[in-house]
């Protein structure tokens, strides 16, 4: 079989499976023999696109430039590039099949917002055991019988590198690789319409993802925890002290407790899941569009749509620069558009409704993966009269010291109220993304005791 041919068949057998009814095995043997060949090793094409706007992956650009060490700011390997255009309300009916619908009503409703698109690089990839995993689990992964839970697979890989149905491509993005655990401080910017001043809110967290374990544990073993937060608010002054720890379950609601200094005692959150909004962000945030979207998926029927050509946030050096001001970054209306670098990558679409008898605030969902990562790169919310309400979008790039293709901050812009909000954001922060595999996190601090202790320290 020559190379046309088995590309050919590799895309097709793709297309077979995205077109497949709801069905939780995970990929035939005849499928996983792409993987590595005429698909990459998490299941991404190949081969460049048509016109060649989008190249052949090659393996990433995963070598860290001369000189950086881990918690240095990163520079941009890509700095000396112009952009090839530019998107803005006049021409965004020229390029409307490149963008979603929320891109698209952000380009028409905020006055001066536009997208600089650069060349693309498909700098993405994964160390050896990643893709060792990912080969395990194409066979091997299941989900459980009700459809939408993790039922088999194990750790430190993609579980479903080729797709049959939604709920697998979501659980891709659930497991997609970013190492074993990280801590950061990082800032949360509440948009002020008209002056442009906010007072960012600036958190020290430990997050812990225990489905990152690159020695490809089943996820059977341990607790059923997808990942865990522990996060203490640094400033304004008046927040200073706050506590919450968050268990985020692989096959249950979430977890949370909440420490308030003024109160000096812990308390359990009633409800933290779904469209409940997430404390003091301003009714800006549904704690599932937390980072992008987190926990279960019982709530909505999700179809894989097939893939597509977008305009996304890749190679976001620049944008995510820890020694900028966040002054200097954040505007009244977005982010300094100058800023944020764009380039066109293909992304898996999935569309997800709730379901009958069920309840959520957005009723519809169109989410974004990208193809080299399952990294969640835009998502569009939907009220209830079908329009779009939020929308949201992450800013991708290369964390060499693991490797992997990483984001810590997102976006969500409120069309219905005209407001934005930037969270985890690293501008005067710093992020450690191998502290988990280097023991910098105490596993121990993730239980409400500890909470207790440490809020009375």
């Amino acid at each position: 079989m020559d190379r046309g041919t088995r590309r050919g068949a590799a895309v097709a057998l793709l297309a077979a499976a995205a077109l497949a009814p709801t069905a939780a095995p995970a990929a035939s043997d005849a499928q996983a023999q792409a993987l590595g060949k005429e698909l990459t090793p998490v299941g991404a094409e190949r081969a460049a696109n048509k016109d060649g706007s989008i190249p052949a992956w090659n393996g990433g650009d995963l070598k860290a430039p001369g000189g950086w060490k881990p918690g240095q700011a990163r520079p941009d390997p890509y700095a000396a590039e112009k952009p090839l255009f530019t998107i803005d309300a006049a021409s965004a009916d020229k390029y409307k099949d490149r963008l979603s619908e929320g891109q698209l009503a952000l380009l028409k409703q905020l006055k001066g917002y536009r997208m600089d698109v650069y060349p693309t690089h498909r700098s993405c990839g994964y160390p050896q055991q990643v893709y060792d995993n990912t080969r395990k689990n194409a066979t091997g992964a299941k989900l459980a019988a009700n459809g939408f839970d993790l039922g088999a697979a194990v750790s430190g890989g993609v579980p479903f590198p080729i797709p049959e149905n939604g709920a697998q491509a979501m659980w891709n993005y659930k497991m997609h690789w970013v190492g074993e655990g990280r801590t950061e401080r990082y800032s949360t910017v509440f948009s002020s319409p008209g002056d442009g001043k906010f007072v960012p809110l600036v958190q020290d967290q430990l997050t812990a993802t225990p489905l990152g374990n690159i020695a490809g544990k089943p996820v059977t073993e341990g607790d059923g925890i997808e990942w865990s937060v522990l996060n203490e608010v640094v400033t304004p002054a008046a927040r200073t002290g706050e506590i919450i720890l968050i268990h985020y379950y692989q096959a249950k609601d979430n977890d949370a407790w909440l420490y308030f200094p003024g109160q000096r005692r812990v308390r359990r959150a009633p409800t933290f899941a779904y469209d409940n909004p997430v404390p003091g962000y301003e009714n800006l945030l549904a704690v599932d569009q937390y980072p992008m979207f987190g926990g279960r998926l019982d709530r909505y029927d999700w179809k894989l749509a097939g893939k597509q050509e977008l305009i996304v946030p890749y190679n976001t050096f620049r944008f995510n620069n820890q020694d900028a001001k966040l002054a200097d970054v954040f505007g009244a209306d977005y982010p300094k558009r100058e800023l944020i670098r764009y380039e066109a990558h293909r992304v898996w679409k999935i569309e997800a409704t709730v379901k009958p008898g069920q309840r959520h605030q957005f009723p519809k969902r169109t989410i974004y993966l990208d193809e080299d990562t399952w990294a969640m790169v835009a998502v569009d919310n939907y009220d209830a009269q079908g329009k779009v309400w939020r929308v949201q979008e992450s800013y991708p790039y290369v964390a060499w010291e693991l490797p992997a293709c990483v984001y810590q901050g997102y976006v969500v812009y409120d069309l219905n109220v005209g407001r934005y909000m930037a969270d985890n954001m690293p501008q005067e922060g710093k992020v450690d993304w191998l502290a988990g595999r280097e023991g910098r996190i105490d596993m121990k601090r993730f239980n409400p005791d500890e909470l207790r202790r440490a809020g009375s320290r």
